[in-house]
């Protein structure tokens, strides 16, 4: 795959005496939750693809929530990947021949372990994930310590739901038709969506979930060349194109979209069931709002939910 022609518009860096539209609508959001959470602390997920700016939005976030008040931590899913050899062990022989990204690189039980601590009154204690580490791998850092009311934590899966092998033999045609996985990322599809089922219990801890959307699959790929030269520019260390192509396709192939990201912002009750969720009215993600992202990652004017007919269309 080549990245797609078009300019390189980067997202500049932010700019409190004019919030962009997405900070501020997010920072709303946020404040509402914090506010029917009542004592406990607030936990919002936010899903988006590599490379759509959530980082950027991340800090702008947290400028933000300074102004108004509100004691925002923001964390990114992959500071609690495992440390490098347990991630080598877990994703041996992988398809995509990547040490981190596809589900099952997460240190799960730490993070669940923080959170509950945090939410029992104790401080926000959160892991950092460092590329540079590991001989570029990336490997744990240091922990950060922080005095938080509300916490955000981002990465392209989360709010995901396994579909069990059964459903995911089901969808194997026509949901998956244009999306030219090869033989070895077909074999390897249950072992990922079984490795997703161990992510319920974190995304039953969420109080809510916003999505980020590309207007089309084939963007978040130019998105983080886009970011990954601006990087090399800066003089800081980065990816040969091959490994970055490698990290970007694990993103999209080993949960492909129309069967992981597509079911997020179909509900039309506002939120993202569990299996159980007929059973149990409280096991939901809230869905709090879905934003589609135009090629220069600008929200489009206006939209508050997806067409899915036109915007599914897959990558190679």
């Amino acid at each position: 795959m080549e990245p797609e022609d078009g300019p390189s518009t980067e997202i500049g860096p932010p700019h409190l005496a004019e919030p962009p539209d997405l900070a501020c609508t997010l920072l709303n959001s946020l404040l509402s939750l914090r506010q029917r959470c009542g004592t406990r602390p607030a936990l919002l997920a936010l899903n988006g693809p590599v490379g759509a700016g959530k980082s950027t939005l991340s800090r702008q976030l947290i400028a933000l929530a300074e102004s108004r008040g509100l004691r925002l931590a923001v964390a990114s899913i992959d500071d609690f990947y495992y440390p490098w050899p347990e991630r080598l062990r877990r994703l041996q022989g992988n398809p995509f021949g990547v040490s981190r990204v596809p589900p099952g690189s997460h240190d799960l039980p730490l993070l669940l372990e923080r959170l509950a601590d945090w939410r029992a009154g104790g401080p926000l204690r959160l892991a950092r994930f460092d590329k540079g580490l590991a001989g570029g791998e990336g490997d744990r850092a240091d922990d950060q310590v922080l005095e938080a009311e509300a916490l955000l934590i981002e990465g392209w899966l989360m709010g995901c739901r396994s579909l069990g092998e059964e459903r995911l033999a089901a969808c194997r045609g026509d949901q998956l038709r244009d999306w030219s996985l090869t033989a070895q990322e077909w074999a390897w599809l249950p072992r990922w969506d079984r490795e997703l089922a161990a992510y319920e219990e974190l995304w039953h801890a969420c109080d809510g979930l916003w999505v980020l959307r590309p207007q089309r699959w084939s963007l978040p790929r130019r998105w983080r060349f886009q970011a990954e030269a601006r990087q090399r520019r800066s003089g800081r260390g980065s990816l040969e194109p091959g490994a970055l192509d490698q990290l970007v396709r694990a993103s999209l192939h080993s949960l492909p979209p129309p069967l992981y990201q597509d079911p997020l912002v179909i509900s039309q009750r506002g939120a993202v069931p569990r299996e159980d969720s007929a059973s149990s009215p409280s096991s939901v993600v809230p869905l709090l709002g879905v934003t589609v992202l135009d090629g220069r990652r600008r929200p489009l004017p206006g939209s508050a939910q997806l067409s899915l007919s036109s915007a599914s269309v897959a990558i190679g």
